[in-house]
């Protein structure tokens, strides 16, 4: 599922190109498993530099004024948004009984769940399924390409930066709501839930930061981890726990 001329390609295109540019600002040698190093640690600079002082402060005042019971409810009527899509992707993907798991879901949380605002399917035991494009293109034996680290968006790469933008204009309301309204609506909903899901996770990133030698080696090591999890599933493999470890710390030495 190519597209030519989508919105998708038209976001996408223009942070990987943005990305590209970068890179002749930096001096800092690359290694050969991250060609883009030097782009992407200038890029994790201005993403860090904009969380600080825009994005977090933004979430804490969010987390700080709505109840919890409201951002729960607004936290399940986004992921209920996304449930079409996570449906269609396990079906492109071959994986038949997560995509019925997905359906009863969307249906259960729709109804009984008022429309999504509540989760009545997480708590029956159905649990909610991974589902995106960059997954599905995955187990169509697509492979990585660089790692990069997206304007806003953070760690990824070239295959999962494609993805990422074929699933913004195909998750609701984008296939719903079309011309100006949806831009705008789609502006709006991206950027509740960015925000939303930032302010859930303020004291981990903190504790991210503060706990890393070198938080762009860190960060990378994290994200591929938990991606490479997702990934095993879209093939239906088990997922291996793995102990999140921060590349930058020196090796322990063997028990004598």
């Amino acid at each position: 599922m190519f597209i030519s001329s989508s919105p998708a390609r038209t976001l996408v295109a223009p942070l990987f190109c943005v990305a590209i540019a970068l890179g002749g600002c930096a001096t800092a040698p690359a290694s050969p498993d991250d060609p883009l190093e030097p782009t992407n640690r200038f890029m994790l600079d201005v993403n860090t530099g904009v969380d600080k002082a825009v994005i977090k402060p933004v979430a804490q005042a969010y987390r700080d004024i709505v109840p919890q019971f409201v951002r729960d409810r607004i936290r399940s009527l986004l992921d209920n948004l996304a449930e079409p899509r996570i449906f269609v992707n396990d079906l492109l993907q071959g994986r038949f009984d997560a995509a019925v798991t997905t359906f009863g879901r969307f249906m259960m949380n729709s109804t009984l769940g008022l429309a999504g605002m509540f989760d009545p399917a997480t708590e029956q035991g159905v649990k909610r399924q991974t589902g995106d494009f960059g997954q599905t293109l995955y187990a169509w034996g697509v492979g990585d390409g660089p790692y990069l680290v997206l304007p806003f968006f953070g760690p990824s790469n070239l295959r999962d930066a494609f993805g990422l933008g074929v699933d913004l204009f195909t998750t609701p309301p984008a296939l719903i709501v079309t011309g100006h309204a949806g831009i705008v609506t789609n502006m709006v909903v991206g950027t509740v839930d960015g925000m939303d899901l930032r302010s859930r996770n303020i004291e981990s990133l903190d504790e991210l930061i503060a706990s890393s030698l070198d938080y762009y080696a860190r960060l990378k090591s994290v994200s591929i981890q938990r991606r490479q999890a997702e990934l095993r599933e879209a093939r239906g493999q088990s997922e291996e726990p793995q102990e999140l470890l921060d590349p930058a710390a020196p090796a322990a030495e063997p028990a004598k």
